[in-house]
């Protein structure tokens, strides 16, 4: 099991992007949260298999959103992060 948070920046609140990245991690089977960040930016925590949480980080830095772009994302992967059974939208 591998466990990340993600930090998205970019033109990524109010394009949708949130949905398309909870329908991603639906598709690859990642669990976890999406939210937007006060600072415009959106954070994702995700847990699952390697291979599929390198494919998630893989779309989310492609954006999912068609109407969205990813400047930049930082990921870091955190053990410490709760396991999750399902893929949510916050905020």
């Amino acid at each position: 099991m591998k466990k990340v948070s993600i930090r998205v920046v970019g033109s990524v609140q109010g394009v949708g992007f949130r949905f398309s990245t909870k329908l991603v991690a639906d598709q690859i089977g990642v669990y976890g949260i999406v939210r937007n960040e006060p600072d415009e930016s959106v954070y994702i925590e995700a847990n699952g298999d390697p291979e599929k949480i390198d494919l998630f980080i893989e779309k989310i830095r492609n954006s999912p959103s068609p109407s969205g772009y990813v400047d930049s994302i930082i990921v870091e992967e955190l053990p410490s992060l709760k396991i999750r059974d399902k893929f949510t939208i916050s905020n």
